[in-house]
């Protein structure tokens, strides 16, 4: 199972919550859509294995970068592509609505994971399945998802 996160803005009791989940429940790893913020966030990820992608928001990229490294965390990208249980990933924040429409238009990924709008999604265009967790900022309830790719299960989990 795969924890999904997104536009967590700082919001450090509700990036607390999440993590407990996380970890609860024994995901294999998670994915931060972006919107981090700034470093001293990252501290509050450790003892996950997670991926990260940037944000429009993180405007402290260099110190983001540092930190993902300091802390062991893989690198962190603009987006970034990976496959897992023989599915095929893209991950975007969604910053730029072109960008994210032609990777899941392309029907290259079973999975584009994205965040941005702060509003959870769950949609089916062509063989791509299109994931935004929600946010842990702004729009209430604050959500995450969990993502059995096995089953092609997904859980929207209130914060």
């Amino acid at each position: 199972m795969i924890g999904l996160i997104s536009d967590t803005h700082e919001n450090e009791n509700a990036i607390e919550k999440a993590v407990k989940v996380f970890k609860e429940r024994n995901v294999e790893f998670v994915v931060h859509c972006g919107d981090i913020i700034s470093p001293p966030m990252l501290e509050h990820f450790k003892g996950l294995k997670i991926k990260f992608v940037f944000g429009n928001n993180d405007g402290e990229r260099n110190g983001l970068i540092g930190k993902c490294r300091e802390l062991g965390f893989d690198g962190i990208k603009d987006s970034l592509e990976f496959e897992h249980k023989n599915k095929k990933f893209y991950v975007y924040h969604g910053t730029k609505k072109e960008k994210l429409d032609a990777a899941i238009k392309s029907n290259k990924y079973d999975y584009v994971l994205t965040g941005h709008t702060h509003i959870k999604r769950d949609e089916k265009i062509g063989k791509t399945r299109v994931i935004n967790p929600g946010a842990l900022f702004r729009i209430y309830p604050y959500t995450i998802a969990l993502l059995g790719v096995e089953n092609d299960n997904l859980e929207f989990i209130k914060i």
